[in-house]
This record gives C-alpha cells, structure tokens and sequence, in this order.
C-alpha cells in the first residue's frame, strides 16, 4: 500500500503584534492510502491549522506537501486538488448556510465543479448521497435549522463525499454531538472508508474517540509532533509525559478503583517566539536543566515508536537504543 499523503518539516507561522506565532513548528507524518491518521492535542495545539495546511486552505510557512507523488505545496491552480481533497467541519451548524436547504447545500458543490450534465443527473445523485450517509429523501427541502446535530453532521459528510475524494480531513467531526450520535457518526465514517476506500486525517482533542477510527496517531503539543506511532502501540506504552496525561483523563466505566489521573501543573508556554528547550518543560514533573535548555528531537524509543523527551527511556524504564 503506497502513501497518499506525506508532509515533510511543514511549518506555519502568524505574524502578531508581539512576534511571529508557531502554530505548526516542523511537522513530519505520512498516511497511506486507505488508513486513517489521528492528531490528537488540547486546544491550541495546531491540530485544525495543520489539518488546513494539508489541503492547502492556507499557505505554509516552510515544508513540503506532498500528494500522490507531487509536491503540491506551492500549486496555485487548486481545482483538482478540491476534488480529491476535502474537509468535515467541527461546527455542522455554523458549516452549513441556513438558507439553503439540504438539497442546495449538497448539490452546490457538484454546481460549481460541472460534475453533472443535467438537473436529473443532479437530482438522482443529490438523492443518492443522502441515501450513502443515512438522510432521509423527505428531508431534502429542509433547513438546517430544523435538523439535529447528527443530521446536520451527515450533509457536511454528504457535501464532503460530493466530488468523490480520495482524502478527507475530518476537524472533530463528532466533538460537538451527544456521545450516542458520535457513536453513529464513526461507524458512518468507518463504513464510508471501507467502501469508497477514503484515507482519513481524524482532528480530535479526545485520544477515546481517536482510538476508535485511527490506525496511526500523532499527538501534537505547542505546534510540535512530541509522540508518533501505531493507535494500538500508544495505548499500550504511552511514553510522552502529555501524552500519559491525555490518556488518563479517559473516563472509564468500572465499579473498580479509578485510575490516578495525572494532572497538568503549570502555564502552558507561549507559542509566540518560543524559546530555546521543551515546550512542555513548564508543565513537566519530569523537567530538568536541559528540558529548559535544548528542544528534544522525536526519535525512534520503541520500533516504529517516536517520542520527543530527553528522558522518555528513563522515565519508561526502557533500555536506551
């Protein structure tokens, strides 16, 4: 299976008042065709501006994107770069226009690429993604006003499936929907991917969710990649001090004793002109003179296993590669 999508040392920064803001600092992944990725981070992280970055939404700052074998990271003519890739929103309804109905707003697409020949042809494959993502054919000429979270969330995926991608970047699809309507709204998501073989980029804040559809996952801190490797691997050895405290804020139905949850002392550190050292470093047990000193390079702990921490082997009793 070959790679759909690799980013190389990919950086966006924002000027501002008092500097030059970090959003995404030197960020390398891969993801190959048919598998999910999920970027997992709180709030700020860069997660969104990198999802935006990859599907060229916004311009980079630095860095490579390449797409199918072709580095798209400077094409101007994004035309056919709409077509195979495309993003699900975090907010269905502030996505949405709320004077267009369901029809309109998934039909406006395929209007303005010139995907069909005749109203019929629009008709019938307007009709046919409702059917795919599980909306009702009385519902066409409602508005999204009138709908419910779940149902606004599946015309964003009708509307994204609309040009038939390759590559979706899902921005916390589900973080906004009550945790019965997340369940349908990945299952929906996972069946689409099976059967259209879509290559996924999932956004989340929440590692449970993440867990669910990911078949690799980045965890991404102030902009900076600080954990990478297989979504199976992550839970098993969790080895990035943020990471773990991610982790253990899980909720977990037991009538056992609860985890420890580890709590996150500290500032969080400014992502304007960041300064030499772990940008974690503030909010760190573990931190030591260095940590303030030298910014940790993500190296291979564990095959295939990548973790940007001074300490990572000594705080997991790991033998140093």
């Amino acid at each position: 299976m070959h790679k759909l999508l690799e980013v190389k040392n990919l950086k966006k920064y924002f000027e501002t008042k008092n500097g030059l803001l970090h959003a995404v600092d030197g960020v390398d992944f891969s993801i190959e065709e048919g598998k999910t990725l999920g970027v997992v981070g709180e709030s700020g992280c860069g997660k969104s501006t990198l999802g935006r970055l990859v599907i060229r939404l916004i311009d980079p700052t630095d860095g490579k994107i390449i797409y199918e074998g072709k580095d798209i990271t400077k094409v101007k003519c994004k035309g056919s770069l709409r077509r195979e890739m495309q993003l699900i929103f975090q907010d269905p309804f502030s996505s949405l226009n709320p004077r267009m109905s369901v029809s309109q707003i998934i039909e406006e697409p395929l209007k303005i690429h010139k995907m069909c020949k005749n109203k019929a042809e629009l008709r019938s494959k307007v009709d046919e993604l409702m059917d795919t993502v599980g909306l009702a054919a009385k519902l066409s000429d409602s508005y999204p006003h009138e709908l419910d979270g779940g149902r606004r969330q599946r015309i964003g995926i009708a509307r994204a499936l609309a040009l038939n991608p390759k590559f979706i970047v899902c921005d916390e699809p589900v973080s906004s929907l009550d945790v019965s309507i997340q369940a349908q709204i990945l299952n929906l998501m996972m069946d689409l991917q099976e059967d259209r073989k879509l290559t996924y980029m999932f956004i989340s804040h929440d590692l449970s969710v993440v867990k669910h559809i990911s078949d690799e996952i980045i965890v991404m801190y102030l902009g900076l990649v600080v954990e990478k490797c297989r979504a199976d691997e992550l839970f098993e050895h969790t080895l990035h001090p943020y990471s773990k405290a991610l982790l253990s804020a899980i909720p977990e139905p037991t009538t056992k004793k609860k985890k420890e949850m580890k709590l996150i002392q500290g500032e969080i550190t400014s992502p304007i002109n960041p300064k030499p050292g772990c940008r974690f470093a503030a909010r760190c047990s573990y931190v030591r003179d260095i940590c303030r000193q030298a910014e940790p390079e993500l190296k291979e702990v564990l095959p295939d296993h990548f973790v940007s921490c001074h300490f990572a082997n000594e705080i997991n009793n790991l033998k140093a590669n």
